[in-house]
């Protein structure tokens, strides 16, 4: 009787009423937020160091664009923004997201642009050693889609915490341009960079099974030699390979970064927390680190230190499987590839030596033999030349001896099986994914 009057009831207000046994008795599938995107922060270092940082010292009265394809869509968002090495708090005057066009004025298509607010308003303070999560956007993406995502920053800022290596080219204009269509680049004030300041991450809401994995990771993983602006590192072609699965791929790669010492960014132990397990969706973690490990020590980066021990690489390895299984998440090392001959005619030419290059093989060995991951990735097997293991395959090698190209960061997802990411995933039909997941539309 009770229903019969509640059906009465919704056709009197004139609202149509199916009646569905599905509709009865299906509850409503849980919904949560997935990481699709993410830049890990850096500090920001000072003038003497060996790279320059791409980025003034201060911003004021100024807006930043960047742009982030993402891996997985949804039909809202949120992102994350980091003051993570500040020193005292940060203002955000205004943001605001939208679908970007690319081209070279920061274009994006404007019925898609939305103001974005934090707890419900438009300007938000970011604490000192804190990130900020925006409320959620009501913009519809699917996978692969480009966004653009504008700050304003109306006080004298200091950039402190940044992601030094984007392969994206970002804007910093003068004023609040948040909401302009085109960005007002031919004004001598205006910069472009390839650095991140502030955008740490993009979140999008998805049902509660949806998964994303991991790639903590170094210069290789960061994509120092991807072509610029073309979306071109490893993890992008996987991102593209995943995507008809629903799975999302989170890039946590910084450029000079090691596993057992603070580089170009902090430690792998002691950014894992932030850039891996606290990162929402994350089922399994891959892990690309050791190269400058063993790299470093006697070049220009680190003259004086020593290099590590196997044994010191391997318990570092072993420490991080640990947490990150003690949080539920599926363990894959991958191989250190080949470096022979390595940035050659540069400051850092003694990268590479024969006893380095013995002690990457020893890794390798006890990577693909001691049975501490769940699984392995052999990148060096896939990118080393047949005739010469030592060095890179010349059709995968960027130019530097020891990043690879384009074409090697494609050999490089195709590399991965799927199932040693997630187990059955390469089972799973690609019709899992939302009909736009390949090729999104304009809005």
């Amino acid at each position: 009787m009770r229903r019969a009057v509640t059906v009465m009831a919704v056709a009197a207000l004139g609202i149509p009423f199916v009646a569905s046994a599905a509709h009865a008795t299906e509850p409503a599938v849980p919904r949560g937020w997935m990481a699709t995107w993410a830049a890990s922060p850096q500090p920001v270092w000072g003038p003497d160091f060996l790279f320059p940082t791409n980025v003034p010292p201060e911003l004021h009265d100024q807006t930043v664009r960047q742009v982030a394809r993402l891996s997985v869509g949804g039909q809202r968002l949120r992102i994350v923004l980091s003051n993570a090495y500040g020193k005292e708090p940060l203002t955000i005057g205004k943001a605001a997201v939208a679908r970007s066009r690319g081209g070279d004025d920061g274009a994006v298509a404007e019925d898609s642009q939305r103001v974005v607010t934090f707890g419900g308003q438009e300007a938000a303070t970011i604490l000192p050693g804190a990130s900020l999560v925006s409320d959620p956007v009501a913009l519809p993406v699917p996978a692969l889609a480009q966004i653009a995502v504008s700050l304003y920053l109306p006080k004298a800022t200091p950039v402190s915490t940044f992601h030094w290596d984007g392969r994206q080219t970002s804007w910093i204009v003068r004023g609040d341009q948040t909401m302009a269509p085109s960005l007002k680049t031919d004004e001598g004030s205006a910069l472009s960079t390839t650095a991140r300041p502030l955008l740490t991450g993009i979140q999008v809401e998805a049902d509660q099974t949806a998964r994303a994995v991991a790639v903590i990771g170094d210069s290789i993983t960061d994509g120092a030699t991807a072509s610029l602006d073309k979306d071109s590192r490893w993890p992008d072609f996987l991102a593209a390979r995943l995507a008809p699965h629903g799975v999302a791929v989170v890039n946590a790669g910084i450029s000079g970064a090691r596993l057992l010492s603070d580089g170009m960014g902090v430690n792998a132990l002691a950014r894992l927390e932030r850039d891996v397990l606290a990162q929402p969706g994350v089922r399994s973690v891959v892990v690309v680190l050791g190269i400058n490990d063993i790299a470093w020590p006697g070049t220009a980066f680190a003259r004086e230190a020593p290099r590590p021990t196997l044994e010191a690489l391997t318990a570092g390895y072993r420490q991080l499987i640990e947490q990150a299984r003690s949080r539920g998440l599926r363990v894959i090392g991958a191989t250190l590839t080949p470096f022979e001959g390595a940035l050659p005619g540069t400051p850092l030419e003694d990268y590479y030596h024969p006893d380095k290059d013995a002690l990457r093989r020893q890794v390798n060995d006890w990577m693909r033999n001691s049975g501490a991951f769940d699984a392995v990735i052999d990148f060096d097997a896939a990118l080393r030349d047949p005739a010469h293991p030592a060095r890179m395959a010349a059709r995968f090698d960027s130019g530097d001896r020891l990043h690879p190209g384009d074409e090697g960061n494609r050999a490089m997802a195709d590399a991965v099986d799927l199932d040693a990411l997630l187990p059955g995933l390469g089972a799973t039909p690609a019709a899992a994914a939302t009909p736009a997941a390949i090729s999104p539309q304009e809005p």
